[in-house]
């Protein structure tokens, strides 16, 4: 492996993106430097972020030998820009999510309008002239490629469908490396403590959440809530309703920013129960695995590649019924005793670094 000059480009250079940029900068043996633009107006990003980012790019006077962006990129264009200044350079793409398949906000009035085919397209030509287009599991690569044959079917003529083994011959599933610091020793778990840490989102589905618990608290079970996550502007007022209907069993409710306080609240949770509709590869699942948290996982989505096959009847459920029935079981039982981290340290920086490297240096 040789080392290598590389440009991280990221349009959206916050939350997540803006920490996997960072942890790829800390632990790569290649020389890599970031350029990004505050992650807020995710759409004008997508258009507008190749001509900023190639700028400064440019301002910089530096010469790279790869451009990796992620999926806010409209690579097309930032390449159109900046590859006669850097003619021998190659362009990558990692895809953190894609809009061909994230579920739409209800209340983006794009979908009344018709509007919301423009990023979808973005992608997949982001995806057509990189020279590697990286996944960051096995689910979102299976997803995005066989979506793309109806994607481009509903166009009138001309519809490139040759294109999609031309994407699916250079993609390649890179999981999303996390910094999974060591924790305290000294902090006690709660008993029968049930914990959300996911943005407050419609695609996290928390209705069915605080439904189910709802219907418990009902059936006179005991349990204790911890409510984490970061409160979005337009965020679902049912966290408005849980935090009045469940005040006697909330031990936190709302964000912190402390990275000492996350972690300590993780360790102190028992139990993971997850409703989301749509994950590409679920950094808090991780993260509260890492903290010895009992996941209960959708039995879809990218959710079993968390989970070893051996143990996957006792934490994926199918549906709702299910979810309730294995939860009450759990608070009315001793929650099996296993170390979870073992079983999400191939995510960490320290050792996913060396795939990293090695494919980027190829």
């Amino acid at each position: 492996m040789k080392k290598v000059k590389i440009a991280v480009i990221e349009p959206f250079y916050t939350g997540s993106h803006k920490k996997w940029a960072e942890g790829l900068k800390a632990y790569s043996s290649h020389d890599i430097d970031i350029f990004g633009l505050p992650g807020r107006f995710w759409k004008w990003r997508m258009h507008g972020g190749a001509i900023s980012l190639a700028n400064k790019v440019r301002q910089s006077n530096k010469k790279y030998d790869i451009f990796l962006v992620s999926d806010f990129m409209d690579l097309t264009l930032f390449k159109s820009i900046i590859v006669g200044e850097f003619p021998k350079a190659l362009f990558y793409i990692y895809f953190h999510e894609n809009q061909l398949t994230y579920p739409w906000s209800p209340t983006d009035k794009d979908l009344d309008l018709n509007r919301d085919q423009n990023y979808s397209f973005i992608n997949y030509t982001s995806a057509l002239v990189a020279e590697k287009v990286f996944f960051n599991s096995e689910y979102h690569k299976h997803i995005f490629i066989n979506s793309l044959p109806s994607f481009l079917k509903q166009f009138p003529d001309e519809n490139n469908l040759d294109s999609i083994d031309i994407i699916k011959e250079k993609s390649i599933v890179l999981n999303l490396a996390v910094e999974l610091p060591k924790l305290q020793n000294n902090i006690a778990k709660i008993p029968n403590s049930i914990f959300w840490n996911h943005r407050w989102e419609y695609d996290k589905n928390p209705e069915v959440f605080f439904e189910i618990l709802s219907g418990i608290k009902k059936k006179g079970i005991n349990f204790k809530l911890i409510v984490l996550g970061e409160k979005t502007e337009k965020y679902p007022k049912t966290f408005d309703w849980a935090k009045i209907y469940f005040k006697e069993e909330l031990v936190h409710f709302g964000y912190v920013s402390s990275k000492q306080k996350y972690w300590s609240l993780l360790q102190k949770a028992t139990i993971l129960p997850v409703t989301s509709n749509q994950d590409f590869f679920g950094i808090s699942i991780v993260e509260a695995m890492h903290a010895g948290v009992f996941p209960l996982l959708p039995n879809r989505l990218v959710y079993p590649e968390h989970i070893p096959a051996e143990r996957q009847k006792i934490h994926l459920y199918n549906n709702g019924g299910e979810l309730e029935s294995m939860l009450i079981d759990l608070l009315q039982s001793d929650v099996i005793k296993t170390d979870f981290k073992f079983w999400v340290e191939k995510y960490s920086w320290s050792n996913s670094i060396e795939k990293y490297d090695t494919l980027l240096g190829d």
